[in-house]
Order: structure tokens, then sequence, then C-alpha cells
């Protein structure tokens, strides 16, 4: 079916002006679905506020007890503001500050990262079920931690492992995206079937890997496969800051184009849109943000796929919205299942990864079933 014979809906009034005029017989909405402004106002404060109660809860809880009415003095006194009440405890803001808020900012970073990369390559790829790991991100950095650990380097250097990771996961990325890439463009389903061949050969790697490891070695790896954000330190939080936050705001900016890709490729160009420019943009900004993500806390499961399909089906696919609730959401969701594994068991700690994973998969089965019933096919 051409372009031509496709009803097509719209996201900017002047798009679908311009490209009524181009294609006269694109069946061109007089009005757009777009989500009303007090149900996206609405949909932000809760995010927010939910954001903020699940920091501060996270910070309080923990083997040494701080009452939130303690958390807010101590953050109210490192602000100079000179109100609340100081933490009781004489360890209190040293588990406060050296210890919990670290950890929490990381899970807001790597959790805002990866939904925003599912988000957008659910975009870029036109398809809900599209996670970050698509393009081999998360195969790579794990075959670079598990090669720093079998080879000695983390052993001594704390930064050893998570720059392993990063390095590799870009370069698996870059590597999925010249091999797809043909004539001096890459097609999606090319992409997505390197993704695969990819992450498959670098699975086997690291099956090899891990037999060749020693017990230590091989406990190490395994544990930083299941995700993991103990250790945290405000060091490690410094050195994802601004590569996660130069990330979404690319990812901000590459959300109105694609609205516009989801017109399909031919109406896009029509447009004015680069579609090959966009696609190795996003791939790109996908890569940075689930290379520092992954890097930093392991393979998290779940939490760039489960959070855009979730905010889409509330507010509908509109990456304007999509993308910067997703990152919202992601942060969220990682605080709440952070403090969790660390409070679950006591004096344990379960592996995040690995409660993501277990919580999201049969989360995201009842979705799937609910959105079908309900519509008739997928969200």
């Amino acid at each position: 079916m051409s372009i031509q014979d496709k009803p097509v809906a719209f996201t900017d009034p002047a798009a679908g002006l311009v490209l009524s005029t181009l294609l006269p017989s694109a069946q061109v909405p007089a009005e757009l679905p777009r989500p009303r402004a007090g149900r996206v106002v609405a949909l932000f404060v809760s995010l927010g506020a939910g954001l903020l109660i699940a920091v501060l809860v996270a910070a309080a809880l923990g083997q040494l007890q701080v009452p939130l009415v303690e958390v807010i003095g101590s953050i109210c006194a490192r602000m100079g503001l000179g109100c609340g009440v100081p933490p009781a405890h004489p360890n209190g803001d040293a588990a406060l500050w050296e210890v919990r808020f670290p950890r929490v900012a990381l899970a807001v970073l790597v959790g805002a990262a990866l939904s925003a990369a599912g988000a957008l390559m659910q975009g870029v790829f036109g398809n809900p079920l599209a996670d970050p790991g698509v393009v081999g991100v998360s195969a790579g950095a794990a075959l670079g931690a598990s090669t720093v650990i079998v080879l000695g380097f983390g052993a001594g250097n704390a930064w050893a492992i998570p720059a392993g990771a990063f390095v590799t996961g870009m370069l698996t990325a870059l590597l999925v995206y010249s091999i797809s890439r043909s004539g001096g463009r890459s097609e999606v389903i090319t992409l997505i079937l390197t993704g695969i061949a990819v992450n498959a050969f670098a699975g086997a790697v690291l099956a090899f890997l891990t037999f060749a490891a020693t017990t230590n070695q091989r406990e190490q790896i395994v544990f930083w496969q299941m995700g993991t954000l103990s250790g945290a330190l405000w060091p490690q939080v410094a050195v994802i800051v601004p590569l996660s936050v130069l990330g979404l705001l690319c990812a901000f900016m590459l959300a109105p184009q694609l609205d516009l890709l989801a017109l399909g490729d031919d109406a896009a160009r029509h447009l004015g849109v680069n579609i090959e420019r966009l696609r190795i943009g996003t791939i790109a900004v996908v890569s940075i943000l689930t290379a520092v993500a992954v890097a930093f806390a392991g393979i998290v499961g779940f939490v760039g796929l489960v959070v855009p399909h979730v905010i889409r089906m509330i507010m509908g696919p509109g990456n304007r919205v999509l993308v910067p609730a997703s990152a919202l959401g992601g942060a969220l969701l990682l605080v709440v299942a952070d403090t969790f594994a660390r409070t679950a068991i006591p004096y344990a700690e379960l592996p995040l990864g690995m409660l993501t994973a277990l919580v999201g998969g049969p989360f995201f089965f009842y979705l799937l079933r609910s959105a079908r019933s309900r519509t008739g096919g997928w969200v």
C-alpha cells in the first residue's frame, strides 16, 4: 500500500497542511488527537511529586532508620536554610550523604536514561515493543565489563569496569549500525536483525568468559549482569550527570521529528525530515544513554520497555509528551525498585535487574493482554 492509500494522523497542524498539499489524496484530519493540556500537566505533576516522595522515603529507609522529618532537616541544613530537625543519630548525616543520596541520585539518572532511551527506540522503529537492547549496547557493555573482570583490571581500580562497559557498549552500537548500513542508508529491519546477530555473538563470548573466569570473577560477572546500584558514590554520580543530562536534552529535541517519522519515511521526507540523519542521531543518543546507565548499574531489564509503553497507554503516542514523561517515570520506577531491593530482606540485597525483570515481565504481559482486549490489537 502506498502512502497515498493510507489515512495519516498528524501531530502538527502545519505538517498536516503541508502534506495535504504535497499528497492530495492523503486523509488529513480536521483536528489532531492531542492529549488535553490539563491531562499533560496532571501527569507531569503526579510523576514529579511521586519522584520527590520516593527519593525522600528511599533516603529514610535502611538499616539505620532516619525519620522523614530528619531527612528534610538534613537537606535544609546542607542548603544553608537553617530550618528543620537534623538527624538525631550521630551517624545519620553520614548515612544520608555518603551512602543513600548518591545511590538515590544514581537510581534517578539511570532510570531516566533507560526509559528515555526506550521511548526513542520505540519511536525510531515505530514499534512499542522495541527497547535499548536492540542495538546491542547492553550486550556489548556486559561483554566489556566481563572482559575487564576476567583480565583482572577491575581488581584495584573502581573505574575500570564502568569504563570498559561504556566503551564496548558504544563500540557495539557503532558496529551494529555500520554493518546494517548499505548504499548510504540503513533499513530498520536490517538494523534489528543485525542487532539480534551481534547480541547473540556477544552472548556467546560472554558465556566463554564466564566459563574461563575464576570462581570469584564468575560471581562478580553474574552479579554485575543482574544489575545493582550498591557502592554508588558521588564521583560516579558526577561522571554520569553530564552524559545523561546531555543525552536527555538531545532526546527531548528529537521528539518532534520522531512524531513526523511516525507518518512514514516518504511523508517525513516530504516534510523536510532527513531520515538517515534522524536515525543516526537517535541511535547515537540511545547508545550514550544506555551505555552510561549500564556502565554504572549493570543490566537492568524492562525499564526501557515497560515505562514508555505505560505512558503511551495513558497519554497516546506523541513523543513530545512521551519522552520526558518516560524519563520521569523511569526515574520513579527505579528509585522505588532499588529501595525495595535493599530493604526487602534484612542485611541482604536483591539484584536490581532481577527484580525489575521479575516484576516487569508479568506486569508487561498483563498490559499487552488488557490493551489487546480493549483495542483489538497492539497499542
